[in-house]
């Protein structure tokens, strides 16, 4: 394998999509694909399923089809940027006007591809995206801390620094990459610990980051699940 194939692949594996499509044959054949290549793909067969997992699940890329059932995609991405939902948009769609594209890029898309495509062309696009998406900083605030990406610890206002291990690391990361997502404690325990962990692995550790960095750290949603809190 190239070092190209290489990076690629390590880029893709790390990348999480969300494909919002209602063309079971399309799901089918670029669900597959993506997942050959080494990422991480969610499926929503309508738009009300796509804004649901949008607002309730991390997501590095979201790629989202105009026309929706239960409700069209313009509106669906609209309703995601309207709470402050960042993720990185791809339109999909067989609108191709400039007058089109230009809707899509204003509803808050950060790319535009119009039906009929080449895989290899979406493939770039997508690669693009993720590179933005995980583009790595040496820090994610945490109110008036931050979590220090290199040495792994939070650093509270006071200037005080915390270490932490590496499962507790990587949830206050997934919550802090995605601070204004509210996640439920199944997709936590997927997307940090695996699939094969303990139904309450994830309370186990939100107690832990409270006892080191206080309760404020992880804010329970009552009903749903955890969001990032405030040092």
């Amino acid at each position: 394998m190239s070092v190209q194939g290489t990076t690629r692949f390590r880029q893709a594996d790390r990348c999480r999509l969300l494909l919002i499509e209602d063309d079971h044959e399309l799901v089918e054949l670029l669900s597959g694909a993506l997942r050959d290549e080494g990422y991480t793909v969610d499926v929503a067969l309508d738009g009300h399923r796509g804004l649901h997992l949008g607002l309730t699940r991390p997501y590095d890329v979201v790629i989202i089809d105009r026309r929706l059932p239960a409700l069209d995609g313009l509106d669906l991405l609209v309703r995601l940027r309207s709470r402050a939902v960042r993720t990185r948009a791809l339109m999909l769609t067989a609108l191709g006007t400039v007058h089109d594209r230009i809707d899509g890029l204003d509803a808050g898309a950060d790319d535009y591809l119009v039906k009929p495509f080449e895989l290899d062309e979406l493939s770039a696009r997508l690669r693009a995206l993720c590179r933005r998406a995980l583009e790595l900083t040496d820090a994610l605030p945490i109110g008036s801390g931050y979590l220090d990406i290199v040495q792994r610890e939070a650093v509270l206002p006071t200037g005080e620094h915390v270490p932490l291990s590496a499962r507790e690391f990587a949830l206050l990361r997934v919550l802090a990459t995605h601070a204004d997502t509210v996640h439920t404690r199944a997709v936590l325990r997927r997307t940090v610990f695996g699939d094969a962990s303990a139904a309450s692995i994830v309370d186990t550790y939100v107690y832990y980051l409270r006892a080191k960095l206080g309760r404020s750290v992880v804010h329970t949603v009552q009903g749903l699940g955890y969001r990032l809190g405030t040092l």
